[in-house]
């Protein structure tokens, strides 16, 4: 996408808005540990589908947080010369158990990760926006590019999806889901354009995509010196971002036992620590299993594809529940909402598949 990289990030956060507001009013209509398998076995009535579409959640949970995880090492391995392999399975093997201590202790975790990483975002932000900007060749906008930037950027809108499976662990659900799903789309967009418009202002292109620790690298190009610690915050970002999907598929897991089966086992929460146990650790491994398989670009790419899908099925779901009409929920939107998201959910997925 080259200089045109921020354009990506919008247009895959504008991909994501009609979804995410699916995703709000569905959180105030069925308020489940189950999320997007509760929501499609409500609008079609058919709880196969939902247990696939729930499994598929735990897909792309457990791919996007690997790709995660292979990163936050790459930062990682910037400040210590210790073996991939050894810090990814320690990083994986840690959050896994913080995830099974409690679900307090890791939102309280992951709180103080989001302030380390977001004051991490602002010093970048800073650097590129005072730097000297780099020259830029005046060519044709690459369309076929943003589209594809678009689509790979859409792993990074990852995350909002994951509120609603928190239902069962919160007060007043109906209300604080929707709210939260719609902030948190909004905060995280303005972050992601403001960090790619600053990096592709500071670092020549070609540099910046060759590099295996770029935030870092816009710093360095900025302020010059020594940006170790951008690479720390790096590493907290990672975790941030692991802990949260290892949480979010662990209760969908505990969420699709409801319904029996071959995955009845884990609907069982630990009767001291409250947390779904067998599930957390089953996810966990798979983490660690698939970012030590598989490169980030295989993992983002794998995982925006297959959210994709499910968004589609869920913009799906909630146009068939409107139109068997009903109570409305506390929190509502148009129908044409989630015929839009359904349209440019498909089309994303289609544009993914076809690269």
């Amino acid at each position: 996408a080259g200089p045109w990289a921020p354009l990506a990030f919008q247009l895959a956060g504008l991909v994501a808005a009609p979804t995410a507001l699916s995703y709000a009013e569905f959180a105030a209509r069925v308020p489940e540990a189950a999320g997007e398998a509760a929501f499609v076995a409500k609008g079609f009535g058919w709880q196969g589908l939902g247990t696939v579409v729930g499994r598929l959640s735990v897909v792309t949970g457990t791919v996007s947080a690997a790709a995660v995880l292979r990163g936050g090492t790459g930062y990682l391995l910037g400040l210590v010369d210790v073996p991939f392999a050894l810090v990814a399975v320690v990083l994986g093997v840690a959050l896994t158990a913080v995830a099974v201590l409690g679900v307090l202790e890791s939102l309280a975790l992951a709180g103080l990760f989001t302030l380390v990483e977001v004051c991490g975002l602002a010093l970048v932000i800073w650097a590129g926006g005072t730097a000297e900007p780099v020259p830029v060749s005046t060519v044709a906008v690459p369309v076929a590019g943003i589209g594809a930037a678009a689509v790979l950027a859409f792993c990074a809108f990852i995350g909002f999806e994951d509120i609603v499976n928190m239902a069962e662990e919160v007060r007043d659900p109906e209300r604080t889901l929707p709210r939260a799903i719609l902030i948190s789309l909004v905060i995280t967009s303005a972050l992601y354009a403001h960090v790619v418009w600053a990096a592709v202002r500071a670092v020549p292109l070609e540099v910046l995509g060759a590099s295996e620790q770029p935030l870092a690298l816009v710093w360095q190009a900025a302020r010059g010196g020594e940006a170790r610690f951008l690479s720390a915050i790096a590493v907290f970002a990672a975790l941030n971002g692991v802990l949260a999907q290892i949480v979010m598929a662990s209760r969908v897991l505990f969420g699709l036992g409801r319904s029996g089966g071959a995955l009845a086992l884990f609907h069982r929460a630990h009767p001291r620590l409250g947390t779904p146990g067998l599930a957390t650790v089953v996810v966990g491994l798979a983490v660690i299993g698939a970012a030590l398989a598989l490169p980030v670009s295989v993992l983002a790419e794998g995982a925006s594809s297959v959210l994709l899908a499910v968004f589609v099925v869920v913009n799906a779901a909630l146009i068939a529940v409107k139109r068997q009409g009903g109570p409305p929920p506390r929190f509502q939107v148009p129908i044409g909402v989630p015929v839009v998201g359904l349209i440019l959910s498909l089309g994303a997925l289609l544009l993914s598949l076809s690269g």
